[in-house]
């Protein structure tokens, strides 16, 4: 360490010390503090203490909480065998015989009490006063719950069973409690991670997925989540998840998965005579709609399974937006929407409102970049219209399945409005990008997979379409560059010449009247090239979004769509517990040396790039930065690329050495020379731009003198 870095070091740290003396807290402030954290604590001890004391006090259970409970469970509770009323959940089981007798048992702690022991406040001695205390709270809820859930009381208690439907593409599961779908298998697609052996993508596993509707009024509320369900299998493709309630009535959730839309299932929450019955409350109008999913993993490259994991949502009338990717995200969303959708990066699960979701919905993203199984944790809260004499309360549309772009586009074409624009959902870039992939690429790309089995062929055929169709853009940009080789020394001895800063501007005129004496316009070459640049960048947004790369293997890549590790690692960081996983993959590797060299081709084609230092700092330092980029990217993008670079490489050796005969170039410069040749626009435009600078110079070199 030199004296001068010492001397700044020595500074650094006495302004730190000293900026730290002069910000301390005076005497006065560390007893207020002291103060304040005394009485906080003083006060979290009261609270506790009040806690602790209200958790052992020992409710009375009264003669009306008892009538309550009798008067109950006549009206609400389910009808047993003996005929006898009974309701069942997992804190207590109530039964009323004879229509007076009550009897049933709490469960709290681990124990198991006699109601009539609660009532009669008749203990046994080893129970516990916390013990009483909630045996006796549960029992009082009981009375609440009956009053509460009414006629719907006598399904908090049941069997949790499981319903299988399928058809070719989709396997699903309905569970009894809550009549909701709570498994999701896509028969054509294997999971790649967290499993010891390649299984099918479980889209919808457990509790990590569920979703419940709720009607709810100013003293009660009906979830049905909680509630067990009657499974009724109306026919091969229909399932009703029915609540009898009695006196005809009855609420429902049916299920339709049809065999010829596949991944498509219809969900209606349907009713009857709920208005005749009085079961829901006249002011209820509207339904809540809770959906929470924590997002599982499936691919091998979690970065760009993260990256691409989002909760999307169209607004009614409008387009498509999202949740923020990257970060935790929540928003309320003040305009109706039609459909809300889990997407991952190659898996969604959407739902289409038939109408619309009400206004307020209220979507969360929580990301879970410390969880090795799941990336997101998503839920979103929204309403729909809901009336009580209305048979059909309301229709939905589940898509279960993969980001597929015709599957996707198909079912836009179905929608009555045709509006539904969930293609958007795969990111294939912004409009001019997005138009090439949808218009082009996607459609040449599926025709080839018609004929062609291994994918890895069908990227190399595709990248020779590409080059095909752009050829004429790339022959004129070589034609212009090998002019500008040409016309090299006349140019460095122009640089010569006029090397001076004072003769900049006279350098600038020489060459210009160089270029159009010679018929060359210096930016024949850049823009063939910028023609080519969008069909560059929609392939950046294709290949990390295509699914039909999923799982395909080609030479030593056992992923297409994923990083093609051929090395790996684990890093530890000293002093701290954090370890990164690192890896590299060939194809990003063989992409980085074929751009290295093909960045020196093009340097060495430009006159005076040799000479440039600058210039060949940047020809090394930009391939090696996107090592690193694409270094994460899917194998398909970096062998697309590299293959783009390979083929460059080969025309340009091509062109120049067979096609372009620098003989008949030079020949048609000097030909041009000879000719009495109009400025074209360009120069024009640079020359008049010249003349005016040197005149505003002049101008300014006149007021300097006075």
């Amino acid at each position: 360490m030199d004296k001068n870095t010492l001397t700044g070091v020595l500074l650094m740290g006495a302004i730190i010390f000293g900026f730290m003396y002069l910000n301390r807290p005076s005497a006065e402030q560390i007893e207020q503090q002291r103060k304040e954290a005394m009485e906080q604590r003083a006060d979290s001890l009261r609270r506790a203490e009040q806690a602790q004391a209200e958790a052992l006090t020992i409710p009375e259970v009264t003669e009306a909480d008892v009538q309550g409970l009798r008067n109950g469970l006549a009206l609400y509770g389910r009808t047993e065998a003996d005929g006898s009323k009974s309701v069942k959940t997992e804190t207590y089981e109530l039964k009323l015989e004879n229509d007076s007798i009550l009897t049933g048992v709490v469960k709290t702690a681990g124990a198991t009490i006699e109601v009539n022991n609660i009532i009669s406040g008749n203990w046994d001695d080893t129970t516990d006063r916390l013990t009483r205390a909630n045996a006796a709270r549960s029992l009082k809820g009981a009375v609440t719950d009956l009053q509460r859930y009414r006629n719907f009381a006598a399904h908090l208690s049941g069997t949790d069973t499981v319903i299988g439907m399928e058809n070719d593409v989709l396997a699903l599961e309905f569970s009894t409690l809550g009549g909701q779908i709570s498994r999701v298998t896509l028969k054509d697609y294997d999971c790649y991670i967290n499993v010891p052996d390649t299984t099918l993508i479980q889209l919808w596993q457990g509790d990590a997925n569920s979703y419940s509707f709720t009607l709810r009024s100013d003293s009660e509320k009906f979830e049905s989540s909680r509630f067990y369900f009657t499974p009724v299998l109306e026919n091969d493709s229909t399932l009703l998840m029915k609540l009898d309630l009695g006196a005809g009535a009855w609420w429902g959730i049916r299920y339709t998965l049809p065999e010829s839309d596949g991944y498509r299932v219809k969900m209606d929450v349907v009713q009857h005579q709920m208005a005749q019955a009085g079961v829901i409350p006249a002011g209820v109008t509207t339904m809540e709609f809770n959906w929470h999913q924590k997002m599982a993993r499936f691919e091998r490259g979690r970065v760009f399974e993260q990256r691409n994991s989002a909760i999307y949502y169209k607004e009614d009338g409008e387009g498509v937006s999202n949740l923020s990717e990257q970060k935790d995200a929540t928003k309320t969303i003040d305009v109706p929407l039609k459909w809300i959708g889990f997407k991952n990066q190659f898996f969604s699960s959407i739902l289409i409102a038939e109408n619309t979701f009400n206004a307020g919905t209220k979507l969360v993203s929580e990301d879970l970049s410390d969880d090795l199984t799941y990336l997101k944790d998503m839920t979103a809260t929204t309403q729909v219209a809901y009336s009580r004499s209305s048979d059909h309360v309301a229709g939905f549309n589940f898509y279960l399945g993969p980001n597929l772009y015709p599957v996707l586009r198909d079912m836009d074409r179905c929608d009555k409005d045709g509006n539904l624009q969930l293609t958007r959902v795969i990111p294939l870039g912004w409009s001019l990008f997005r138009w090439i992939n949808t218009g082009v690429i996607i459609p040449v790309f599926n025709f080839l997979s018609k004929y062609i089995v291994n994918y890895g062929i069908i990227i190399l055929v595709l990248t020779l379409l590409i080059k095909l169709v752009l050829y004429p853009f790339t022959y004129k940009t070589y034609r212009s560059q090998a002019k500008m080789r040409l016309l090299a020394p006349e140019i460095k001895a122009i640089n010569e010449k006029y090397s001076a800063p004072e003769d900049a501007m006279k350098k600038s005129q020489k060459t210009m009247e160089l270029y159009s004496k010679a018929g060359v316009n210096p930016m024949g070459g850049c823009l063939p090239m910028l023609l080519q640049m969008p069909i560059l960048v929609a392939m950046f947004s294709f290949f990390p979004s295509c699914i039909e790369l999923r799982g395909e293997r080609f030479l030593w890549a056992q992923d297409l769509a994923a990083p093609d590790a051929i090395i790996s690692w684990t890093a530890n960081i000293p002093l701290i517990s954090w370890a990164f996983d690192y890896h590299l993959s060939l194809f990003c590797l063989l992409m980085t040396a074929t751009n290295i060299i093909y960045s020196k081709i093009m340097m060495d084609s430009q006159p005076g790039g040799s000479g440039m230092p600058g210039m060949k700092l940047m020809t090394y330092a930009m391939p090696l930065m996107f090592l690193f980029l694409f270094n994460n990217y899917a194998a398909g993008l970096s062998y697309y690329y590299f293959l783009s670079l390979l083929v460059t490489i080969i025309q340009t050796y091509a062109i120049r050495h067979w096609v372009i005969d620098e003989d008949k170039v030079r020949a048609e410069m000097a030909a041009n020379a000879r000719k009495p040749k109009k400025k074209n626009g360009w120069l024009a435009r640079m020359e008049a731009a010249q003349r005016q600078q040197q005149q505003l110079m002049r101008e300014q070199a006149k007021k300097n003198r006075k």
